[in-house]
């Protein structure tokens, strides 16, 4: 019936150990955060930045991804199963008759407000500016975010409404029976465009630029891309709104990202990594 369809019925597990095993979205989770660790510390060290401050800042990075993305979903997306009397242990108790089941949502916005949170409570911390961690760490950011992407194609989750186009997917683990559109696949792709765009701009520019300008612009692009994407989502709908949920949380970062890209052309935020002038016990 649908000859130009994807017949989509991975396994979700990659690596299977007893009854249980590696999902594939467990193991895009490590990639992002094994490969982002190594591309900083490249960053870290072209820049002569001591490794310690980048072996502290993974630390509050990984607890605020995991944790805010988690409290993410369950604030923004399904609110009214989670804070309940039943099920609010739910929110980080990954466990479900007696195995592990892992987590049943996690929200990018949500980890995207967490990891602002972790940034300040490090620069109050170790005096390092957050607007410079910021410019370099969101390039890796991007991939991981593209990795974690296909971990959720691989896991049949997160797709859109019915489409007709020769890249539809048919999720048949979930008993779908027509075309679906990948979003997944979609931001997975997109979140890679910016990666490599962003990873261009600051070797061309050797790390020698206005503060903000890569975070900015990178907000603008990742959010922006989440925007038009989830017009071809279901997930999400508000009764009496033409916007699903996820474009009203995007167009705060997409704002703020204007008036960063604005702030950084004016030469308006703090420039280096210790603009208070703290020493970095270079190497």
């Amino acid at each position: 019936m649908f000859p130009l369809a994807i017949h989509w019925n991975v396994d979700p597990i990659a690596i299977h150990i007893g009854s249980g095993g590696l999902r594939w979205y467990s193991l895009g989770f490590l990639l992002a955060f094994g490969l982002g660790y190594w591309i900083l510390s490249r960053i870290f060290k072209r820049e002569k930045i001591d490794s310690r401050y980048l072996d502290s800042l993974v630390v509050y990075i990984f607890l605020a991804v995991l944790i805010g993305a988690r409290l993410g979903h369950c604030l923004f997306y399904d609110f009214g199963y989670y804070f309940t009397a039943e099920h609010w242990v739910e929110i980080f108790w990954p466990f479900s008759g007696g195995r592990f089941v892992g987590y049943q949502g996690l929200a990018s916005h949500g980890a995207a407000f967490a990891i602002l949170l972790a940034l300040w409570l490090f620069w109050r911390k170790y005096g390092m500016s957050g607007w410079w961690i910021l410019d370099r760490m969101v390039i890796v950011v991007a991939l991981g975010g593209a990795f974690i992407r296909i971990g959720n194609l691989f896991n049949s989750e997160i797709y859109g409404c019915a489409t007709d186009l020769p890249w539809g997917f048919i999720f048949e683990r979930n008993g779908e029976t027509v075309p679906k559109h990948p979003t997944g696949l979609y931001e997975a792709l997109s979140y890679l465009t910016i990666f490599a765009v962003s990873l261009w701009y600051y070797r061309r520019k050797n790390g020698q630029f206005k503060t903000g300008t890569i975070f900015g612009w990178w907000l603008v692009a990742l959010f922006g891309a989440r925007f038009l994407i989830e017009f071809v989502k279901t997930n999400g709908v508000i009764e009496g709104s033409v916007l699903l949920k996820g474009q009203w949380l995007s167009i705060p970062f997409i704002i703020g990202g204007l008036v960063i890209a604005w702030f950084a052309a004016k030469g308006k935020l703090p420039q280096g990594p210790f603009p208070k002038g703290e020493k970095t016990n270079k190497k």
